[in-house]
């Protein structure tokens, strides 16, 4: 990995108390950044905080939540410059049929992934536009390239992350920021399909029967640090990653 620049090294990750968001912080500390990870769970990112430090890098938590935009803008008050955002705080809920999925499910959905992500990215754009080389990560998911049944409120959600992180990338166009987006297939991690199912462990479970190796928060991880890490000029438009197992949302081999 590239070594970030000396103007650039604060990396905000949202949603960094676990899975996708914790990993990236760990990867992104290691690769010489100085993190600041937010999360509602201030007791999570606070640990997380203490064991990067502990081992020799540099992060700060902050307790945060992405769809509340005053405490937003509050947070962005802190920052003069910053060389990368992630916006990796998002979520599923609920596998419902448009016929009957619960509004207040898609409504939520929306505003984490969609209005949480514009929120931070308005907050904090002048500051990465400042570094003189800023980077914004969108965290999207196949789900906002492809629809599968079941899953509609999600890949609206996720359609629309896609869809912010495509019209950022033209308005900004000559200005020093540069605008990724990773999109993840199938990935395991102890939260999101839990969530997703409002703890049904059953149901959870489920979701990953037979297949041998789904994506892990590091494999997620591991592509945002190595996009993130490109030369300055180099843009990684979008990354699509599943595992071998997956060949689209709704086609996985299952060894049952």
């Amino acid at each position: 990995m590239t070594a970030p620049a000396p103007n650039s090294r604060i990396a905000v990750v949202t949603g960094a108390s676990s899975g996708i968001g914790a990993a990236t912080a760990r990867q992104l500390a290691t690769a010489g950044y100085r993190v600041v990870l937010t999360a509602r769970r201030k007791d999570r990112i606070e640990a997380l905080a203490e064991e990067l430090n502990a081992a020799g890098h540099q992060a700060a938590a902050y307790a945060l939540d992405v769809t509340d935009r005053a405490a937003v803008d509050e947070f962005a008050t802190a920052f003069k410059t910053i060389g990368v955002l992630v916006n990796n705080a998002g979520g599923a809920l609920g596998a419902d049929p448009v016929a009957t999925g619960d509004p207040a499910d898609w409504r939520q959905m929306y505003e984490t992934n969609v209005i949480g992500t514009l929120n931070v990215t308005q907050a904090l754009l002048p500051a990465l536009t400042a570094s003189g080389d800023g980077t914004v990560v969108v965290l999207s998911s196949t789900a906002g390239h492809g629809t599968y049944e079941g899953g509609a409120g999600y890949v609206a959600a996720k359609h629309g992350a896609h869809v912010l992180a495509e019209t950022l990338r033209l308005e900004i166009v000559g200005t020093p920021v540069r605008v990724i987006e990773i999109a993840p297939g199938m990935v395991r991690t102890d939260e999101f399909a839990l969530t997703r199912f409002g703890g049904d462990e059953e149901k959870a479970a489920k979701v990953y029967e037979g297949v041998a190796e789904p994506l892990t928060a590091d494999d997620v991880a591991d592509t945002i640090a190595w996009a993130v890490t490109r030369p300055s000029h180099v843009n990684i438009d979008l990354m699509v990653v599943r595992p071998r197992a997956q060949a689209s949302n709704t086609k996985v081999h299952r060894e049952l």
